[in-house]
Order: structure tokens, then sequence, then C-alpha cells
């Protein structure tokens, strides 16, 4: 099984992966991990994207597609994987498409993770954060007992810059323009498979393995 992810910021994607990941024993390639570790380790292609990030530019596709082939040539995927983070716009998934042919490695299916957008907006601004200890809350689905103090060690609770109602929905305004049109281009291949990110960790889980035909 050969999966690309795809779901707006919020969704759950990465959930659902990592119990992929546990289960079946399908390797996760990142590109955000590939890039961290190809400029710790000072690859070419490292070495390459890095020239770009200490200028504050994006990596070219073209590095990214490079770094993703080297990892795909590695015999875990050789069972099959689950691209998370990449391809996020057409052009990209079209020259994805065309090194993943070349490998003979093409893919199986487009998981999508539909959750409607006023949920992914409680999702992701009702976060917040302890001071203290770290711990993780939810102001409407995993609220404290006290409010703004954490259950384990009392520590004030905040909320990120990044979580804010303006940023959030510029995050989401940015993937419905720039992502969304993937769902449309799999489509046109016949390989999508929708499921609803509403629900429980296991009942999505179980939606995901039915749709991706798993036993």
């Amino acid at each position: 099984m050969r999966i690309v992810l795809l779901g707006a910021p919020g969704a759950g994607k990465g959930t659902q992966a990592k119990i992929l990941i546990e289960k079946y024993g399908m390797p996760q390639i990142s590109t955000g991990d590939l890039l961290r570790a190809a400029v710790a380790a000072g690859t070419a292609l490292g070495k390459e994207a890095k020239s770009y990030m200490d200028k504050g530019e994006l990596v070219p596709d073209s590095v990214v597609l490079g770094m993703v082939e080297e990892r795909l040539k590695q015999d875990d995927c050789k069972k099959g994987y689950i691209l998370d983070g990449f391809p996020r716009n057409t052009a990209q998934a079209e020259a994805l498409d065309k090194m993943l042919a070349s490998l003979n490695m093409s893919l199986t299916a487009a998981l999508s993770v539909d959750v409607p957008f006023e949920d992914l907006m409680k999702r992701l601004t009702g976060r917040r954060t302890c001071k203290g200890c770290g711990q993780m809350y939810n102001i409407y689905f995993k609220a404290p007992a006290k409010d703004g103090a954490c259950d384990k060690c009392n520590g004030e609770l905040f909320q990120r810059d990044d979580d804010k109602e303006a940023t959030i929905k510029k995050r989401l305004e940015v993937y419905t323009a720039q992502t969304e049109p993937l769902i449309g281009y799999y489509k046109s291949k016949g390989i999508v498979k929708s499921v609803s990110g509403t629900g429980s960790i296991d009942e999505i889980f179980k939606k995901v393995t039915e749709v991706l035909g798993l036993k």
C-alpha cells in the first residue's frame, strides 16, 4: 500500500498515520523530517537545501523530490509507504508521479481526512499549553478541571501565537488555495479515498482501514 495523506491542519491525519505505521509497518515519509536529517548528516542534497534555508528561501521542489527518491529506495519502503506533507500542490504531485513511475512505486491511494471548517477552528484555536509541564489541553474538547490551570502541576495555561484565530484562519486559507486542488488531481487519477475525520480516533481508524481495504 503506497499512500499520500491529504487533509487540512488539525484534521488528525498525523494521528492516523501513526496508527497505520504501528499496525502495518509502513514507513512514514515526512519531508520535514527528511530535510532536517539530510541537513544534519551533511549529505549533498542536505547541503543544497541548507543553502536555501540559510537565506530564508523555500527549498526547491527538485531538492525535496531528490530526498524523497533517496528515501524510497531504502529497503523498508518496498512493501509500501505513507507520504506526509508532500506533495502540497498539483505541480509537486505531477513531478512526484513521474518520479514514482520511474521507480515502479506509483501511489495506490490518496487518503483524504475530511473535517468541517468549524471543527478545525475549534481543534486548533482551542489548544492550550501548560507553561510548567507542557501538558496540552483543548478548551472545547479536553478542558482542564480549573479554568486556566493545569490539572497536573497547577501551572498557567497559555495559547501559542500560532494557535491564535487570525493565524489559524490564514493557515486554513493557504491549505484551501494550494493543497485542496490536490484532491481534484488525485480524483482524476481515481485513487482518492475519503473518510470523515470526526469521531473517536478508533472510529476514524476503522473507516480508514475499510476504505483502504486493509485487514
